[in-house]
C-alpha cells in the first residue's frame, strides 16, 4: 500500500521537489547527468513555486497564468525524469514514483485550470 499523499497541494509540491533533490544525489556525476539534473531541479521546484504564486493571485487571469506555468513545469519535470531514467542504470522504484507523481500533479493542475476557466 502506498503512503497517503498530502491533501494540501502546497505541501505535496514541496515534498515532490524535496524527493527529486534526494533522488538526484544518488545519480552518478557525468556531464550529461549534471546538465539534466540542473533542468530537473529547476522544473520540479518551479511546480510548487508557481502554484504558491497562483494562490497569491492579483486577478483571475494571473491565477490561470501561474497555474498553467505550474502545469507546464510538471510536464517538463516528467520529461527530465524519463530522460534520466533512460540514460542511467536506475533499477529502483524511486524514479518510477517520481514520474508517477509528476504526472499526477499535472493532472491535478489541469483539473484546477479547467474548473477555473
Amino acid at each position: 500500500m502506498e503512503p497517503k499523499k498530502p491533501y494540501d497541494l502546497e505541501e505535496r509540491t514541496f515534498e515532490f521537489a524535496r524527493d527529486v533533490r534526494i533522488f538526484v544525489k544518488t545519480l552518478s556525476k557525468t556531464i550529461a547527468n549534471n546538465e539534466d539534473i540542473k533542468q530537473l531541479i529547476r522544473s520540479s521546484g518551479s511546480v510548487g513555486a508557481n502554484y504558491i504564486e497562483a494562490n497569491e493571485k492579483l486577478s483571475k487571469k494571473d491565477f490561470l497564468l501561474r497555474m498553467k506555468i505550474s502545469r507546464k513545469e510538471a510536464k517538463e519535470t516528467t520529461y527530465w525524469l524519463r530522460l534520466i531514467e533512460s540514460t542511467n542504470d536506475v533499477n529502483n522504484s524511486t524514479i518510477d514514483n517520481l514520474i508517477k507523481e509528476s504526472i499526477e500533479l499535472k493532472k491535478i493542475l489541469s483539473s484546477i485550470i479547467e474548473k477555473s476557466q
